[in-house]
């Protein structure tokens, strides 16, 4: 008989227990969703309150909500609707649709990402490739949109978008959130909320979703400041994946310290090292052990259109192998440069000087007629958008791809002329630098789900680190009696009144019910018995260790938090 992989224990145990199954069951389901269970909500839950306690309280991160509908123009601006689209081929005798990359990496075992649509029918012809279903013959490869497209309102032409990332709010935001922040730089937004990609052939359960909730920090900070921050991370040793190992064949990873990394330009901004570092020690801390775990830095041509460099935070999985849980990026000014072009508003910081400098400046001289020209009624907010751009960047798009893109119109060479002008500088103006830590929750609780996966006897113990533990404790009186279910049940209204997320079971034998709550990672069991009635005291039983420890009735409150929080250990709870 066929072992059964973890991936598929796990998901058998979620769906029992309710931490998560597929959605529309009822109706075959559909792949790409999930639907969370109790357990599994609670799970969510504390994952969220855990990222917010790590990332946001401690370092004074604003947090946001925005909408999950956008503009059309929104992924205008931000580039989504040119790049965010997956190469996809189509059997001719069953109509069933593939994403290319993916074919090919299941027949061949080898990534084929960001290749082009060429190579991918090369690759495809060359081995003889068929549909995986049917064995028909597959279509030439074309590119396929990952965004959910609807209308806004009852006109077919307000077309929106469902957002593929949470980023984009921010950057709207941006110049409110610099106002709330004082003007003073670095900053940094958060947003956890659901993100929607159109996968063409999603698969892997809750790994690859259509529907799916990131938790996403944007970082603003000057690009000629050095990372304030980089002392408090700069000895912790990062397992990398470097670019330039991938491009000779080497996919092992070498270890540096973030410092190191910075100094030698593996990591080219301290900023991104700093969160690479704080994004090791969380999924530490959810129980995955580094050793596990390592940062794949994308190739160029991998790489989303606005980022400088991207790290991909990958943990071990049983059966999927390496996979990703968090992306690191560094967007440099893409988004609010962009954004500033497209709707024509000021978003620059402003860092004074300690005296004023006189300085030589780039000026950008509109002919004012042919603007009329080219651009009639829209003239003169073409030019006021133009005049709020960086000159630089407007230059330096002209020379590169023959025209600045304003209001959503190309500005050309014959529109503008530039030229060189002295003036006195207070400070200076300029676009804010992003590094963006997006993290995956459903793939960082199915890792977790793993990872806290194990076995003791014929028993499943789920191992769940103490602070996202679903259920915190269970309160058991030991049999079916009058007598002890009224002082359990007294003892759980107790806990609940106090803050606990605990639950009550009187249903089956004292074993069956430790099971149970072994299964589903609750960290204690409490068990209410004929000694309780008489001297007051219960028994504290740990999920881990199955030891058992007797505390007075009224100190189990005390004693949970100070075991909870890793205050005290579980023999240590016993004597306090």
């Amino acid at each position: 008989m066929r072992a059964k992989g973890k991936y598929e224990l796990v998901s058998e145990l979620a769906r029992r227990r309710g931490f998560f199954w597929q959605s529309f069951e009822i109706y075959g389901g559909i792949g790409g969703f999930i639907d969370l269970g109790p357990l599994g909500t609670k799970l969510k839950h504390k994952l969220e309150d855990a990222w917010r306690d790590f990332f946001l309280k401690r370092s004074g991160i604003y947090e946001i909500s925005t909408p999950i509908i956008n503009p059309r123009i929104v992924f205008q601006a931000s580039g989504h609707l040119e790049s965010f689209k997956d190469p996809m081929v189509e059997c001719s005798k069953c109509g069933r649709k593939y994403r290319a990359d993916h074919l090919l990496e299941d027949a061949i075992g080898t990534k084929f990402e960001a290749i082009g649509l060429e190579a991918i029918d090369a690759e495809i012809e060359g081995k003889g490739l068929a549909c995986p279903e049917c064995g028909g013959s597959l279509s030439k490869s074309r590119y396929f949109l990952t965004m959910f497209e609807t209308t806004i309102g009852p006109y077919s032409e307000a077309i929106g978008y469902a957002r593929p990332e949470t980023a984009q709010g921010i950057f709207i935001d941006f110049k409110r959130l610099y106002e709330i922040a004082r003007g003073k730089l670095p900053f940094g937004v958060a947003q956890i909320g659901k993100a929607l990609r159109n996968e063409i052939s999603p698969r892997q359960g809750p790994i690859r979703l259509r529907e799916f909730t990131l938790m996403e920090i944007e970082f603003f900070f000057d690009p000629e400041e050095e990372c304030e921050a980089l002392g408090e991370v700069g000895e912790e040793v990062l397992r990398l994946v470097p670019a330039s190992s991938r491009e000779r064949g080497i996919e092992e990873p070498i270890e540096r310290s973030v410092r190191e990394a910075v100094r030698e330009g593996i990591i080219i901004n301290g900023w991104l090292g700093f969160f690479m570092a704080k994004s090791k020690e969380f999924i530490c801390g959810l129980g995955i052990p580094e050793e596990r775990q390592k940062f794949h830095e994308k190739l160029p041509n991998e790489r989303a259109h606005y980022s400088a460099q991207t790290f991909d935070h990958e943990v071990l999985l049983e059966d999927w192998g390496w996979v990703e849980i968090a992306g690191h990026a560094y967007r440099t000014d893409y988004d609010l440069s962009r954004h500033s072009a497209f709707s024509g508003q000021e978003l620059r910081a402003f860092r004074a000087y300690e005296r004023p400098r006189i300085a030589k400046t780039l000026k950008v001289v509109p002919d004012e007629a042919k603007m009329r020209e080219a651009f009639g009624e829209r003239h003169k907010a073409v030019m006021e958008a133009l005049m709020r751009a960086e000159p630089e960047e407007v230059k330096r798009s002209i020379e590169s791809r023959g025209y600045f893109e304003a209001l959503g119109e190309k500005v050309g060479p014959e529109h503008v002329s530039f030229r060189s002008i002295e003036v006195k500088e207070t400070g200076r103006r300029f676009i804010p630098h992003v590094v963006e830590p997006s993290f995956g929750l459903e793939r960082i609780m199915y890792a977790v789900l793993e990872h806290s996966y194990s076995t003791k006897g014929d028993r499943v113990v789920l191992r769940l680190p103490k602070k996202v533990a679903p259920i915190q404790a269970v309160v058991l009186p030991l049999v079916n009696s009058k007598d002890l279910e009224g002082k359990a049940k007294s003892l759980w209204e107790a806990l609940l009144e106090a803050g606990f997320d605990v639950e009550y079971d009187d249903s089956g034998s004292i074993g069956r019910r430790y099971a149970r709550a072994d299964e589903i990672g609750v960290p204690i069991a409490i068990t209410v018995d004929h000694r309780s009635l008489a001297d007051g005291t219960v028994t504290l039983r740990e999920r881990d260790s199955w030891k058992q420890v007797r505390v007075r009735a009224e100190e189990v409150p005390r004693c949970l938090r100070s075991y909870l929080s890793g205050d005290l250990g579980f023999e240590e709870v016993g004597s306090s």
